[in-house]
Parts: structure tokens; sequence; C-alpha cells
């Protein structure tokens, strides 16, 4: 099958279907300002082991082009992707190329279980026990910069940030079109296009070699890199929880200590995604958190949306993500809480966050070998 993208203002992404491994490639349609339109389905569903034989034909809209961007693979169900493997997210959409794997340890509480692996929780914590975590594979990936801003409504495209390399404890940077991807969110596919992904560092990371399987491999600028940023990028644990449909998913990183007077300040960045698993269109309207440090300080944080933003979940737009920030005076902590969401009748509904840990490592000084350029978040 043919993985194809509508450029200027269209943008193709392919949708689980069932638990059985089939897709439906559906088509979104852009407004100018960026809006979705109801997406159309254009074609029927495929088992995936008769992808491979398949092609995609699809009417060219009027004032579109219509872009053919690979070949569709079948995903693997076991195993893990290489580096230079090209992918379309299942979710979200865009074009992307995998870096490297990670392997993290994944607490689904949606997993009931056994007496002897549940844990007590963090002080205040609601009172759901934390399961045993299980290994699964994320990957780090670049985006394709022409497919940011088709996405920038559902998930930052700078949320990988990292501490200042210099005195002003309070300065970020991010570098732009990095992401953190879950193995079940690629759709792999190839290109004979040497250069296939838009991103600053692609010709700086990988390289066409056609005799490789896949044909982009990492230069010697990406294995330092990823040696170098190791502590600051790597992925350890990931949280989740559902409750009445709605998927709350958490990834904390720990970003450094900084000095600030005569106390040291820690500093974690975190991950969430939200994704509707139901049919109801739902508007997240208010958050609310508790930060538990080990200083023995409760902190209680409440606010409307997340990032500014009040984000709708529908079953065309089931997913939102975004990362944000949480420093405290001690080199570890928790941190739990809740969303407030609104039904289309009015009535709102909490929906739980995963408790997390805030957990430091040896501290060394990151942001020795970025390959800019960066954006300050400060």
């Amino acid at each position: 099958m043919a993985a194809c993208v509508l450029r200027q203002g269209l943008l193709s992404t392919f949708r689980k279907f069932n638990r059985k491994h089939t897709y439906r490639a559906l088509y979104f349609n852009f407004h100018s300002t960026g809006d979705l339109q109801r997406p159309r389905l254009l074609c029927s569903t495929w088992n995936i082991f008769d992808i491979q034989q398949k092609r995609f034909m699809s009417s060219r809209p009027e004032g579109k082009v219509l872009e053919t961007v690979g070949v569709f693979e079948a995903p693997k169900q076991h195993g893990k992707y290489e580096t230079g493997q090209l992918f379309l997210h299942s979710v979200f959409g865009y074009r992307g190329i995998v870096l490297f794997p990670w392997h993290a340890r994944l607490y689904d509480r949606d997993v009931s279980p056994q007496a002897a692996e549940s844990k007590p929780e963090p002080p205040g914590a609601h009172g759901s026990k934390e399961v045993k975590g299980k290994t699964h594979t994320y990957y780090q990936v670049l985006i394709d910069t022409r497919d940011c801003p088709h996405i920038s409504q559902r998930s930052q495209t700078e949320a990988v940030t990292f501490l200042a390399n210099h005195d002003d404890s309070r300065a970020l940077y991010a570098i732009p079109g990095l992401d953190y991807v879950s193995h079940e969110d690629i759709l792999p596919y190839n290109s004979t296009d040497q250069i296939p992904i838009q991103h600053e560092l692609f010709e700086r990371f990988l390289m066409y070699n056609p005799s490789k399987v896949p044909c982009f491999v990492p230069r010697d600028t990406l294995r330092a890199w990823q040696e170098k940023n190791h502590p600051w990028l790597e992925l350890s644990d990931v949280h989740r929880e559902t409750t009445e449909n709605i998927r709350v998913t958490v990834i904390p990183f720990y970003m450094g200590m900084r000095e600030a007077q005569t106390s040291h300040v820690y500093w974690w960045r975190y991950c969430i995604r939200l994704e509707n698993l139901g049919d109801e269109v739902v508007q997240l309207r208010e958050r609310h958190w508790r930060i538990f440090s080990l200083s023995g300080t409760l902190e209680t944080v409440r606010g409307r949306g997340v990032v500014g933003r009040e984000p709708v979940l529908s079953k065309e737009q089931p997913a939102f993500q975004y990362s944000s920030h949480v420093s405290l005076q001690a080199p570890s902590g928790h941190m739990w809480g809740s969303y407030r969401l609104e039904r289309p009748n009015g009535t709102f509904f909490d929906v739980r966050i995963p408790p997390f840990s805030l957990e430091s490592k040896k501290d060394d000084t990151p942001n020795g070998f970025l390959p800019g350029p960066f954006t300050s978040l400060a």
C-alpha cells in the first residue's frame, strides 16, 4: 500500500481499526486556518497481511497536491524498530523517523494487579494501587517539519526541553521536532527518497545507505549526541490509567539540579497524553495537581485547562499531548491529580492522573553537545 500525505493543508494518517490488526486510511482536510474538517474515509479495511500487495488510489482534491511518501510495511508485532525506520504516527499522523529505542517500565493501572504486586501510594493519593511495571519499547524520533503546523494544536512539537547551560536557573531550551513514540504508535513505511524527512538534524544524524535495511543509518554525530545526553533524554517509567474512557499517560523526565541561593532546586519535565477511547465528545476544562516533596511539603495546584488550552477530544481527534515542568527543593517526590472534563450536555466528570515518582539522578551538566538551534522557554 502506498502511504500518502497531502501537502499545503491536507495531512494523511493511519488509525487502528480494531485489535485484529486491520487498518483504515483516514485523510484529514484542513482549512487555511488549520482547523480540522470531518475526515473522509477514502478506502476500505485491509488485513495487514494483504497490505503490501495492495496500492491505494484516490481522487485528487481540487487545489490540493497528493504526495506519495513511500510503501507501507506491516507493523511489527514483536521485536523493535531500528534506527532509520520511517513511519507515520498512528494517532497524530505526522511523518517521522526513528533515532533510537528506549526500554521503559510501563505501569498500567488498567491491568488488575496481583495482591503481591501492589504497593502503597504516596501520601494523599487517590487510593488505587500501583501495579508491577512491564517492559515496553518507546522511541526517540524526529518529526517532519512539514507536518508540524498541522499537529501543533494536538501535540507540542517543542516538548523535549533541557536546562540551560549557564547561571540562569530559570532558562529552558527545547529541541524542535523531537518526540517520544510508543511502539504501537508506529506505522512503518519505506521510501526511495534519500531525504524523506525534512528536519535540520536529519542529515546531521543519519545518512543514506541503500545496502542496509532500513536504508538510513546513524552517523557518529547521532551516537555521540545520544551518549552525551543519555541522562536527560532517557525514558524510564510510563504511567497509564483510564477513567470513563479517557486514558491518561504520563512520562516523567529528570532534567537536573540548579543552585538557588542557599538551596538546590531539582527540575523535571513530564509529558502527558489524554486520549478519548469512547464516542462521546468531551472538553478538558480544569486541572488539579497534588505535588509531594521529600522535604515534607504538599502543594496543591488548580487551574483552567492545560498549557493555556482547553482541548476537545472527539472520535475524529481523540488525543491531546503536552509537556510541562515541575521543580522541588528535594531530590525526589510524587505527583498525582485529576482533570475535569465537560460533556456536551454541560455535566462534568473527573479523570484520574496516575501517581508517578519524581526521582533524581547523578547530576552532570546537560547540553554539553546539543546541535542547535534551540528555543528559549524562559
